[in-house]
């Protein structure tokens, strides 16, 4: 079952069902009037969408409109949490040994993570508004899940089965912030803005045997400025599966229904397979040559994440947006009560 969020105007956008081909879609509020409401209910309004989603794919449909991904916001254009792990232990790995900072052995056994903002996320099209290009600005190509509810203590075996949705995410860094927030000791904040994620987000039996073990085993392709540059692929060097991050997530809380959890950025060993943000292209560049020489994004920059079927079909919609400056209007703000 493929699932879309498409704007009308408010916060939490119109849930609509999307043919298997992201051809044609149709409006399911009959069923549930977002996806939020849909997760609350998954057990009960889960085969509804189903349902639907047959005989869309059928031809039997009412009231079928062509989809247009330009039309969606995120899935989940809110989220009540957003907790970005750091599977692929290669990037960070490498990103330390160009600053020529120790690895330390834990991170091996126990995944990184930290919560990011979740309330004002960006549609698959939209553009990436942003202050200043001397932030370093920098993509991020990811996959996520979206979980129900998620008791405290949930083992990763029993994780496993919390996983309803998956997307790919656009995890948007601000570079040159990122070192004096971290000195700190207290985590990223400004230096990771809105992410943005895929136009439709994804049951796992949509995956077939891609998806297998709570990891997806196929290459996210990045292409910046309509250059491929990356085509990692995320089941391989994924050091910690989907159900470990939950599981780590899950120790001390509870996780609710809407929950999203990111891969972190997809990286393969094999250097070959390019990258998935700038970041780790710089990293090996300074490994190699002492200088890293790929400037960050520009304004008018262009980023596109998708991940293909074997048959050389979208899974999820492209992430295509483009980098633009925001426009901060002098002058007094005011309030209303």
């Amino acid at each position: 079952m493929k699932l879309a969020t498409l704007k009308d105007d408010t916060r939490d956008g119109q849930l609509a069902v999307v043919s298997c081909d992201l051809k044609t879609a149709v409006i399911a509020d009959g069923i549930a009037s977002t996806l939020q409401r849909a997760l609350d209910d998954w057990h009960f309004i889960a085969p509804q969408l189903e349902q639907l989603y047959e005989e869309l794919n059928e031809g039997k449909a009412r009231h079928v409109f062509d989809f247009d991904p330009k039309r969606c916001m995120a899935p989940l254009p809110r989220a009540f949490q957003w907790a970005d792990g750091s599977s692929y232990v290669n990037h960070v790995e490498l990103v330390r040994k160009a600053r020529n900072a120790e690895m330390p052995e834990s991170f091996w056994h126990e995944p990184l993570m930290y919560q990011g903002g979740s309330d004002d996320f960006i549609g698959p099209m939209d553009d990436i508004v942003l202050g200043s290009e001397e932030w370093g600005i920098d993509f991020e190509g990811e996959v996520a899940v979206i979980t129900d509810d998620v008791p405290m203590g949930t083992t990763p075996d029993a994780a496993l089965s919390h996983i309803k949705l998956l997307m790919l995410v656009n995890d948007v860094s601000l570079r040159n912030l990122i070192p004096a927030e971290l000195a700190k000791g207290f985590g990223f904040f400004q230096a990771k803005p809105a992410s943005s994620f895929s136009p439709v987000a994804v049951t796992p039996d949509e995956l077939s045997t891609a998806w297998e073990e709570g990891k997806l085993h196929l290459p996210l392709r990045t292409t910046w400025n309509g250059v491929q540059v990356g085509q990692p692929n995320a089941g391989v060097d994924m050091v910690f599966s989907f159900p470990q991050l939950i599981a780590h997530l899950a120790k001390t809380r509870n996780a609710r229904a809407g929950s999203i959890i990111g891969s972190g950025t997809v990286s393969n060993k094999d250097s070959k397979k390019g990258y998935t943000c700038i970041a780790e292209k710089r990293a090996l560049e300074m490994i190699a040559d002492g200088e890293a020489k790929t400037p960050f994004m520009k304004f008018g920059d262009t980023i596109k994440i998708e991940m293909f079927d074997a048959d050389g079909k979208s899974i999820f919609g492209a992430i295509n947006q483009q980098v633009t400056q925001s426009v901060i209007k002098k002058g007094r703000h005011s309030s209303h009560s």
